[in-house]
């Protein structure tokens, strides 16, 4: 089974969220790393940009896929993790960590979130 923190919150186009302050940080889960296989193409969006629930943020491109990225929040982005443009490997090798996508000052919107246990139960879904 995928590694999947318990403090996080899960959206079920496979962001995760993680509340740090005021903002929010997202990336993609390890679920879906592992689905994509080696990436190898990030596009994320511009600092001050805004979302809403559901509305893609970015394109991620693997070997197997592309795929679009989906801001489970609704908000502004604050911050870009630029570093993964010339090297996508952090988000394979730590999705939780080093491979984070954005920041996002939220703007209360948000679609339906699931806690860890929900998602891991929405993973085994679609493994069968």
């Amino acid at each position: 089974m995928s590694n999947i923190p318990a403090d996080l919150r899960y959206s079920k186009s496979d962001e995760w969220i993680r509340v740090e302050g005021d903002e929010l940080v997202i990336g993609i889960t390890d679920y879906a790393q592992d689905q994509l296989g080696d990436i190898v193409y990030l596009e994320l969006p511009q600092v001050g940009a805004t979302f809403e629930p559901g509305q893609s943020f970015g394109v991620i491109e693997s070997v197997k896929a592309s795929s679009d990225l989906y801001a489970p929040i609704g908000g502004e982005i604050v911050a870009v993790n630029s570093a993964l443009e010339g090297d996508q490997m952090p988000i394979n090798q730590d999705p939780y960590g080093e491979g984070w996508l954005i920041r996002v000052k939220p703007s209360g919107a948000e679609e339906e979130l699931l806690d860890a246990e929900a998602y891991a139960a929405y993973c085994d879904e679609r493994a069968h």
